[in-house]
């Protein structure tokens, strides 16, 4: 794997709507199929909220991937952490350090915003994530279970 020159920012608003399209392909990624342009409405209303942060790679001049932010606070360590809740690559961006810039940008804002930690999950059978966070410092959680009911 080669590294790309890769830069991190916050998406401008001409942005906005490739970024939502990115977000329609993540979350058809994880089999979940919102009809068009409900997924870019969700992401900015979050966004404009003031709920989360959104930072965009680009790669070459093009928005080549996301990551999607909800800043928070761990009870147990009584201090803010961050929750990197989407983290998205397009394919052919994959394997040229985006996400890794991505995920380093988290890192570094986080660290800024005093947080004490980013947690992050994936599914069980995305293997490419798991190996990349893995490489990267984080650790499978061997304390606790995660649980989630549907309403």
């Amino acid at each position: 794997m080669s590294e790309t020159t890769v830069s991190i920012g916050p998406p401008g608003p001409e942005d906005l709507e490739r970024v939502g399209r990115l977000f329609h392909d993540y979350l058809l990624f994880y089999e979940r199929d919102p009809e068009r342009g409900v997924a870019a409405s969700y992401l900015r209303d979050r966004v404009s909220a003031g709920d989360s942060l959104l930072f965009v790679a680009r790669l070459e001049g093009a928005i080549a991937g996301f990551a999607h932010v909800y800043p928070g606070w761990s009870s147990l360590d009584l201090a803010p952490a961050w929750t990197l809740e989407d983290l998205f690559v397009i394919p052919s961006a994959r394997r040229r350090g985006v996400a890794r810039a991505l995920i380093r940008h988290v890192h570094e804002s986080a660290r800024d915003a005093g947080a004490v930690a980013v947690r992050l999950e994936t599914a069980h059978d995305n293997l490419a994530a798991q190996h990349l966070y893995v490489s990267i410092g984080y650790r499978r959680d061997t304390v606790f279970r995660t649980y989630s009911i549907a309403l």
